[in-house]
């Protein structure tokens, strides 16, 4: 008997004692740059001659590891590996499947430092960030491990006299599991372990600019745990050309994807097409992008709205889809909380995160870099330029923390994903005109409101159209078992991942009727 789900604490590293085990941490982690890393496919390892570089986007000279890059040829052994897995593995009983996951949160938990300190250097996330990050896979892998026990038994039907009836959920088949680059060891951990506690096989696709935290992963379930060779297979490569051939198999049976709108939309209209051989409809669990807005009315706590702000949209470099790119604020209080929040985003530091005084890093990449750049320029000439809106120095992707004020809703800054660490501030009348706003995109993931004022509170509950909604809080930082995470509209499928609903999304049920 398993004792109930509790969330992995995150660490202080205020103490002494944290901030020693992370900065030996990032010497193991730095010890190893350079490294070579294969493909694994149905067990064995396989090199190629196309090759890539995962770097450190706070020091772009320093390469975190080479990897072997997949093409479509390899796509198709990949599943076919998946398939002949899935044979056996299907088979496999939920409690057994279900010891993996544990065994690799205990591992996980034990190298807890180690794994986050890889993603301060491939990532540019703080200690807190990666350690969050880590702390989270450790919870999906706890939290689907239970799941799994759950809907692995006979379910509940109704008695009909002359009849034995039965109820089963069995796992679906091969699956190729997408993760984004920005919680990539936290979400790909989610999506692959889920799949693979409820009876599938995976094929892996990690987002090229994160494929080191994602190899160890796979480490930990295949070299350490000993996963059946063909359950979990590890295939970065290319997008357009790898990932199209893996979503667009006759033989993938599903299809778990994080990350933009723009690519979720294009899974989802490759996987909708039947091709020849195939003989199921595919089933597409995408989480996609977000355009999260705060409002503030003339009753909230304008410090702690101005904390939650400030947190939402700058941690990690705003590089969130949680991330809060709006704030909707009342008239009378508007200026006071822009000059609140503008005030602490000038004390955010920014620079190299292997250094703990440092609260930003780097943004992901040169186009990331670009395209937030380019952002900003529009939004000079959409609003006023409260703070930020430079780059620092030329080692790494280093943006200020940017606000802008006075933009109108329907402006690019307002509507469109940004992805990187610039705010905009919108003034309402009143609070019904902040909901209209809050919801005049084609988004629906996260929201916040900070107001004591019930009746805006309760208005907030039914009119504020996302999937997660907060109040008097940060808008990021769901908790696994605690907020189930997914949005409506373009966000996505409302997956509400780490919650008790994900797994089935994994599984199909088979009735079963015998009359005596």
């Amino acid at each position: 008997m398993l004792p109930p789900f509790c969330n992995f604490p995150i660490a202080d590293f205020s103490l002494a004692e944290n901030q020693k085990k992370m900065e030996s941490a990032l010497k193991l982690v730095q010890s190893q740059f350079g490294k070579t890393y294969p493909l694994i496919i149905g067990g064995e390892k396989v090199e190629t001659a196309d090759k890539f570089d995962s770097i450190n986007p706070c020091k772009k000279s320093e390469v975190i590891g080479t990897f072997s890059k997949a093409d479509a040829k390899l796509a198709d052994k990949a599943v076919k590996a998946g398939v002949k897995a899935f044979e056996d593995w299907k088979w496999v009983s939920a409690e057994e499947r279900a010891r993996y996951l544990l065994n690799a949160a205990e591992i996980m938990r034990q190298r807890v430092f180690e794994l986050s300190a890889w993603m301060v250097v491939e990532e540019g996330k703080s200690w807190l960030e990666a350690y969050g990050d880590t702390a989270e896979a450790i919870d999906f892998l706890e939290f689907y491990a239970r799941e799994a026990v759950l809907y692995g038994g006979e379910q509940i039907v109704e008695d009909f006299p002359g009849e034995e009836n039965n109820l089963y959920y069995i796992p679906l088949g091969v699956g190729a599991v997408i993760p984004p680059w920005n919680f990539p060891c936290a979400i790909l951990v989610g999506m692959a372990s889920a799949a693979i506690a409820a009876g599938n096989t995976v094929v892996l696709k990690p987002a090229s600019p994160s494929p080191t935290i994602a190899y160890k992963f796979v480490e930990i379930m295949n070299d350490e745990l000993g996963l059946p060779p063909g359950v979990l297979n590890f295939l970065p490569g290319p997008g357009g050309t790898m990932g199209d051939a893996l979503v667009g198999h006759p033989r993938t049976r599903f299809i778990a994807f994080t990350g933009s709108m723009e690519v979720g939309l294009h899974i989802n209209e490759l996987a909708a097409k039947a091709q020849p051989g195939q003989i199921w409809i595919k089933r597409v669990i995408a989480e996609m992008g977000g355009k999260d807005t705060i409002v503030v009315d003339d009753s909230a706590d304008l410090d702690s709205a101005a904390d939650g702000i400030v947190t939402s949209a700058f941690g990690f470099q705003g590089q969130k889809c949680s991330a809060c790119s709006r704030v909707i604020a009342l008239e009378s209080i508007y200026d006071e909380l822009v000059k609140r929040v503008v005030d602490r985003a000038k004390k955010l530091t920014v620079g190299d995160t292997r250094d703990h005084k440092n609260y930003m890093g780097a943004v992901i990449n040169q186009q990331a870099y670009e395209k937030i750049l380019e952002y900003i320029k529009i939004g000079k000439d959409e609003g006023k330029l409260m703070c930020g809106g430079k780059t620092i120095g030329e080692e790494g992707y280093f943006i200020e923390p940017t606000v802008f004020a006075d933009i109108d809703p329907m402006a690019r800054l307002s509507q469109e994903e940004i992805f990187g660490p610039v705010l905009a501030f919108i003034k309402a009348k009143d609070f019904k005109g902040a909901l209209g706003i809050a919801n005049n995109t084609i988004y629906g993931l996260t929201g916040g409101v900070y107001s004591m004022t019930r009746p805006h509170l309760e208005q907030a509950r039914r009119e504020f159209h996302v999937g997660n909604l907060y109040f008097n809080r940060k808008c990021t930082g769901a908790l696994v078992g605690v907020q189930p995470f997914g949005g409506f509209n373009m966000s996505g499928t409302d997956s509400k991942a780490g919650g008790s609903d994900y797994l089935l999304l994994f599984l199909q049920a088979k009735s079963v009727t015998e009359k005596l």
